[in-house]
C-alpha cells in the first residue's frame, strides 16, 4: 500500500532523511520509533504531501505522491502531533466542514458521520464548542477528522497524546480495529503501545534506518548477550560474589528476595555448557538454583539500544556542551 524508497530530506548540508526505503502492507499497522529528531514526523509529512523530499519515492497504492498528489491526499487520513483544530466551531460542524472540505460522497452524510463519531467515542461532546474541550478530546476529534472519507491509509502521529489510561485503552482498541481493514502508520514514543498495536516496527535514528521487525523479533537486532534471570537459595553475599566472578556475566542485579531466596538478574553470553558450570559453582557452596529463566528484551531496551550513540560520538557531544 506504501513503498518508500530512498527517501532523502536536507536542510543545507545537514539530512533529516538519509536516504531511508520501507514498505507497508495493506492491513497493516506500522510502529514508526525513533527519538527526538530522528525524521519520523518529516518522513510522515513527506507521505501526506505537506512536505516535499530532497531526493527519493514515496507511492501509495501505486500512485506517486509527486505525479499524482490529490490521488494520494483522497487515499490518505492524517492526525499530526498537534491537531489543526477550529476551536471556534462546534464538534459536528467541524466533521461536516471536513466532509465538504474533503469533497466525501456518500449515500448518508450524516449517517457517515455519526459513524465515525461514535467510533472515536465523541458522541457526548460533538454539540460542543472544539475550544472547551479537553486535549484527549480534541485528539480524538482530530481523529475523527482524518477518519472521513473512509481513506485506506492513515498516518497517526502521536495519537494518545494527552489521554489518560482509560482513553488510551480506548483510542488502542480503536487503531486494532481499523487495523483490520486499513494501513496504518503510527509513531509513538509510548513504546509499551507500539508493542500493543503493531505488526511490526521500524526504528530510525537521526534519519537513518536503523531496524525493522516484529516487537517479538527485534531482541535479536541487540546481539549476542541475553538477560538472565536466577533463583537462588542461600546466602546472598556468597550469591553475588560467585555471580560476579564468574566468566560470561556482567551487570548482577538482586531484583528481588524473600526469606533466604534471592532473585537475580544479569547480562550473559553463556551457551548451555556455561550455565551447567554455573549450576555446579552453587552447588558447591551448597546453594541450589530454585529456577533459571531467559528475560525477554522490553522494546524499550531494543530502542535505547538501538538508538545509543556510539562511545567516541557521546565525547565529542560532551565536549561541545
Amino acid at each position: 500500500m506504501i513503498t518508500i524508497s530512498n527517501l532523502t530530506k536536507r536542510y543545507g548540508s545537514k539530512f533529516a532523511l538519509d536516504h531511508i526505503s520501507f514498505d507497508v502492507k495493506k492491513g497493516e499497522v506500522l510502529g514508526f520509533l525513533g527519538p527526538n529528531g530522528a525524521g519520523k514526523s518529516t518522513t510522515m509529512n513527506i507521505i501526506t504531501g505537506y512536505t516535499a523530499c530532497s531526493e527519493g519515492t514515496v507511492t501509495v497504492d501505486g500512485y506517486d505522491i509527486i505525479e499524482n498528489p490529490i490521488e494520494v491526499k483522497k487515499r490518505i487520513g492524517y492526525l499530526p502531533e498537534i491537531p489543526p483544530l477550529y476551536l471556534d466551531m462546534i464538534v459536528w460542524d467541524y466533521l461536516d466542514f471536513v466532509y465538504e472540505l474533503k469533497k466525501i460522497k456518500t449515500d448518508d452524510r450524516e449517517k457517515h458521520i455519526q459513524g465515525i463519531v461514535d467510533m472515536v467515542k465523541i458522541n457526548d461532546v460533538k454539540k460542543r464548542m472544539i475550544g472547551n474541550l479537553s486535549k484527549g478530546y480534541r485528539q480524538r476529534v482530530g481523529l475523527a477528522g482524518a477518519l472521513i472519507g473512509d481513506p485506506p491509509v492513515l498516518i497517526l502521529d502521536e495519537p494518545t497524546v494527552g489521554l489518560d489510561p482509560k482513553q488510551i485503552i480506548e483510542m488502542r482498541n480503536v487503531i486494532k480495529k481499523l487495523g483490520k481493514e486499513k494501513t496504518i502508520i503510527l509513531s509513538s514514543h509510548i513504546l509499551s503501545e507500539i508493542s500493543a498495536v503493531c505488526d511490526r516496527v521500524i526504528i530510525i535514528n537521526k534519519g537513518k534506518f536503523v531496524a525493522e521487525d516484529t516487537p517479538a523479533n527485534l531482541s535479536e537486532k541487540i546481539g549476542e548477550s541475553k538477560r538472565m534471570m536466577i533463583s537462588v537459595s542461600g546466602n546472598r553475599e556468597e550469591a553475588e560474589e560467585i555471580l560476579n566472578s564468574f566468566e560470561g556475566i556482567s551487570n548482577v542485579v538482586c531484583v528481588s528476595s524473600s526469606n533466604d531466596e534471592y532473585n537475580f538478574e544479569f547480562d550473559t553470553k553463556m551457551n548451555a555448557e556455561g550455565r551447567k558450570k554455573l549450576f555446579f559453582a552453587f552447588a558447591e557452596k551448597s546453594m541450589p538454583i530454585l529456577a533459571q529463566k531467559e528475560v525477554e528484551a522490553s522494546l524499550e531496551d531494543i530502542f535505547l539500544e538501538l538508538t545509543k550513540a556510539p562511545a567516541k560520538e557521546e565525547k565529542e557531544n560532551e565536549s561541545d556542551i
